[in-house]
């Protein structure tokens, strides 16, 4: 049996977030990657130079989490340098999703403070949790692909710095996709904010704490690799 018929409901799940990306312009000409890890050693992911509205079936790509073309008739996306990494240094991780939100994006080519690093809403905070600047690198690059590793343990989600971003989840790939919306709203909301003119309330240290209980009722992990934080409030303030 092949990767794609054995997973074959995944691959219809993972064309539906292509699609979705691609609908909500979080992706345009062929910009953007996904990769979804199905089994230990395989990955599922996007075709090189095609946009996400046409990702489908035929032209899907298996590798392993070397970056080595398990099954397909097309290339991997070029980034696949990127994914080979983060799987090797996050192996909790399930998904990851990289696209061009464009209120999100709007923080990648901002300079001064980092409002994504924030603690502002507790979806936000909970289910994506601060949004660090990685250094610009050249896309396709491995140079790209290691300006990651001093960030990659310590949260989920990146800004790119003048390019996009990227999501990573120990869920599936609609629920990366799920938290890319949540992010994406709350950078419309950040970009609201700071038109009206009279500043930005942060959630408080002791409520922050408090939303660890959140996490613990829902299930979900902290941010970063396993181990690698005490607390939700340390991931935000830092270590008191």
């Amino acid at each position: 049996m092949s990767l794609l018929e054995k997973h074959s409901d995944k691959v219809d799940e993972f064309i539906r977030v292509c699609h979705h990306l691609a609908a909500h312009q979080y992706v345009t000409g062929h910009g953007g990657n996904l990769a979804w890890k199905l089994e230990e050693d395989v990955v599922l992911i996007t075709p090189t130079q095609c946009n996400k509205g046409d990702v489908n079936r035929d032209n899907v790509v298996f590798l392993n989490t070397k970056g080595e073309k398990l099954e397909g008739t097309h290339r991997p996306t070029g980034e696949t340098p990127m994914y080979v990494n983060f799987f090797r240094e996050r192996p909790d991780v399930q998904s990851v999703l990289h696209c061009h939100p464009p209120h999100t994006n709007s923080f990648a080519i901002t300079e001064g403070e980092n409002w994504l690093m924030k603690p502002l809403y507790p979806e936000t905070i909970t289910e994506v949790g601060p949004v660090p600047v990685v250094p610009y690198g050249e896309p396709l690059t491995q140079r790209l692909a290691d300006n990651f590793l001093p960030f990659v343990k310590k949260y989920n989600a990146f800004l790119m710095e003048n390019h996009g971003l990227v999501i990573m989840t120990h869920g599936d790939i609609k629920w990366t996709q799920m938290c890319t919306d949540l992010l994406e709203m709350t950078a419309k909301h950040i970009i609201g904010a700071m038109a009206l003119g009279a500043g930005i309330k942060e959630v408080a240290y002791e409520d922050v704490k408090n939303l660890g209980n959140v996490m613990s009722t829902r299930g979900l992990p902290l941010f970063g690799a396993p181990g690698e934080h005490a607390s939700l409030e340390d991931i935000y303030f830092g270590k008191k």
